[in-house]
Parts: structure tokens; sequence; C-alpha cells
């Protein structure tokens, strides 16, 4: 097969994977404990959400699930505690219609077209929820869009199936899934710890220089003038790929190499592929900016990559001046620029990107201030990594108690 990522992946996510050693290590501890499938209509209470109007949705504290693909689908926060048109669930499992499962410890209200999956006999913990909502979302992943949507009647009568660890008596071994989730993240933190130390980004403290430019930013001393995208970069050839030609363009002797869509989610990667090289972009490795125009998402990679057909509708942005912070800064700023001037009806197509303005910060003589930006973006990123790394130590301090 062509895809890298179908090969290392087990049924639903966890055979066969990078975790296999890990899934070895826990279930040696619940030797009777064996994987059994269920079918997703059948063990699951499966309700859904409602439709409030405008003047219903008053700003307050409960977060309103959507069928938004990010920030676990939260719309926003609002005061629907004693609204009866509000659906309540707790400590739930959400599903929206494109079938991207999140986990929800506290109170939530649901919006039309997403649905609650809850058991009827269990009640979710952080390792139980997280690990049943990896499940669904391995097991309706790229099913269903605005075309062919997942309704609650789907869940209930469809015959999804899931493969859950369990006891010979087959009740659900939830100790075994609560040992394995803990032992998951316990070596993720591990590993971030790893790559922190490798990289220096464990250093977190701001330069002199740093902390001028976010203060002359915050203080609003830093000139700033329009420009045309297109007088700031270059738009790029590029070579699309079907697929369903994924499996004859593949490679076993190519290198591994991310495959992008216009997915909002995983930075826009759909998979890792091997695949001939007449159909790999930025073989250079240039600093590199992709803007969809159907959901105005923007990335940035500097890596060679293989690019989903969408007849053209995703552009390719390159500039002698990028390196990865100054792109990164650049990106937030088109990111902002194109999602209030653009949305599916009003696509962001190449010739209105190349005429669509930006403001970017200039020296005295007129000219992009570059390293400003890298600074600060350096200044940020130090200041993200800082509540990362105190987190994580923190973390490992309780978790070796």
């Amino acid at each position: 097969m062509g895809s890298v990522s179908d090969n290392k992946r087990g049924k639903y996510g966890f055979l066969n994977s990078p975790n296999s050693n890990i899934q070895k290590r826990v279930r040696a501890k619940y030797p009777s404990v064996e994987k059994k499938s269920f079918r997703i209509g059948s063990l699951f209470s499966v309700g859904t959400g409602s439709l409030l109007k405008n003047d219903e949705q008053v700003p307050g504290d409960i977060p309103r699930v959507s069928v938004k693909t990010t920030e676990n689908g939260i719309l926003g926060f609002y005061d629907t505690k004693n609204n009866k048109n509000a659906r309540h669930f707790k400590n739930v499992i959400s599903v929206n219609f494109f079938g991207n499962a999140f986990y929800h410890p506290g109170k939530v209200s649901f919006d039309m077209k997403v649905h609650a999956l809850q058991l009827p006999n269990h009640v979710f913990n952080k390792e139980t929820g997280l690990y049943f909502t990896s499940l669904f979302n391995h097991c309706f992943n790229g099913q269903y869009s605005y075309g062919n949507q997942l309704s609650s009647s789907k869940l209930k009568k469809n015959d999804f199936e899931i493969e859950i660890p369990c006891y010979p008596d087959d009740t659900i071994a939830f100790d075994y899934i609560e040992t394995l989730m803990s032992e998951l993240e316990l070596d993720r933190i591990k590993k971030l710890e790893s790559y922190l130390n490798e990289t220096g980004l464990n250093d977190y403290t701001l330069t002199q220089k740093e902390e001028d430019v976010i203060l002359s930013f915050r203080q609003g001393k830093v000139k700033l003038s329009d420009f045309r995208m297109e007088d700031v970069f270059d738009w790029q050839p590029q070579k699309e790929i079907n697929p369903r030609k994924l499996e004859e363009l593949y490679d076993e002797n190519s290198n591994v190499n991310p495959f992008y869509g216009q997915s909002t989610t995983n930075n826009g990667i759909i998979s890792y592929e091997k695949l001939v090289g007449k159909v790999l972009n930025n073989t250079a490795s240039k600093s590199t900016l992709l803007i969809h125009s159907n959901n105005q998402n923007v990335v940035y990679l500097d890596s060679p990559f293989y690019l989903k057909d969408g007849h053209g509708a995703t552009s390719v942005i390159q500039s002698k001046n990028m390196n990865k912070l100054n792109s990164l800064f650049m990106m937030a700023i088109i990111s902002r620029s194109v999602t209030k001037q653009f949305d599916y009806n009003n696509k962001a197509t190449k010739i209105a990107l190349k005429n669509m303005k930006i403001q970017l910060p200039v020296m005295n003589d007129g000219a992009i201030d570059y390293e400003t930006m890298s600074t600060y973006a350096k200044a940020i990123e130090k200041l993200v990594i800082k509540n990362v790394v105190l987190w994580k130590d923190k973390y490992l301090n309780t978790a070796m108690l």
C-alpha cells in the first residue's frame, strides 16, 4: 500500500503502532485481557444537541460544543444553565457530523448535529474518556463530510464496531485502559522533555533584545506598512495528487514525506507517504506557507511534501527572505487577514491573495524588517515554551512521587 500511516496503524489506532511496546508491557500486567468487538450503537447511549436562536446565546461560562473541528469543538461560552431549549451533558464524548470526536469532562451544551456518547454504566475519567475518543476518531476518520453527514440514527443503527479491552466475562477492562493511558501520557512527557533538552527550547529566558521588541510592539512603537502579498512572496508551481492514485505512485525507495490536504487539523497533514519523486514539492526544503482557499487555513512547513489534488485551491508561497521565525510571524498576519476577508462562498483564490494587503514591520527606509519579525516570533516562542516546561516539570515531579 502507498500509505505509510495505514501500514503502521492497527485496526483503530493502537495495534501495530509506535505504542506497541507500551501496550505489551501493560498487557503483561493484565494477562486475561483480550480485545473484543462491540457495535457502538449497542454499547453507548446516543443523544444529540439542539439549535439556539441568536438572542439565546448570551455570554456565560458553559462551553457550547459545535461542529467545529478545532478547539475541542467549542464555539464559545454561554449562559445556558436555565435555558430549556439547550441540551446539556456532562462527562461526555461529542461526535459531530464530520465524525470528529472530543472528550468533555465538565458540563457542556451541544449544538445541532453534535452527538453525545456515554456509557450507561460507566462515568468517564480522563483516561477512559480520551481512550474511547481516540477509538471513535479512528473509526469515523475520513468517512463523513457536508454532503455525507454522520447522524445520530447512523450512530445508533449502523454497524460501527470498535475493539475494546475486556475480561473473559466480557466486562470492559477499565483498569487496563486507565493504566495504558497513564503509561502513554508519561511516555509522551518524557519524550517532550528529551526534545526540549536536545533543541535548547527548555531555555525560555528572554534576551534584552527580545524584551525590547516585545515592549515596542506593546507600546505601538513598531512602524508598520501595507504590502501587497504579490510584492512580498513568490507563488510556486505545485504538483498535486489524487489520493486514489497513492498506491500506484508508491516508491519503496523514497523518503517518507508529509501528504498535505486542506484539513484544519494535524497542521493539514493527511498522512505520511513514500511516493515517486516527480510528485514531490519543495525538494530544497525551503521555508514555505500553504494557504487553502476553501477554509482559509494557513500552514508553515520547511520540508519536501506531497499535495492533495484541490484543482489549484492551495497557494504555495515562498520568499528568499523567509526563515522559520519570520515565516511564523507572517503566517499569523496572513491568517488573520484571510479569515476576515474570505469564506467558503468567497474563496481566497490565488488572484485574490496576490492583491490582498498585509501589514508588516518596516525599517526607517521603508524596507520590510524581517529581523524584528524573527526576534518577536522567538520571544513569543519562549514565552509559550516557558509554560510548557513548567507544566512538564510539575507533571514529572508528581508522577515520580
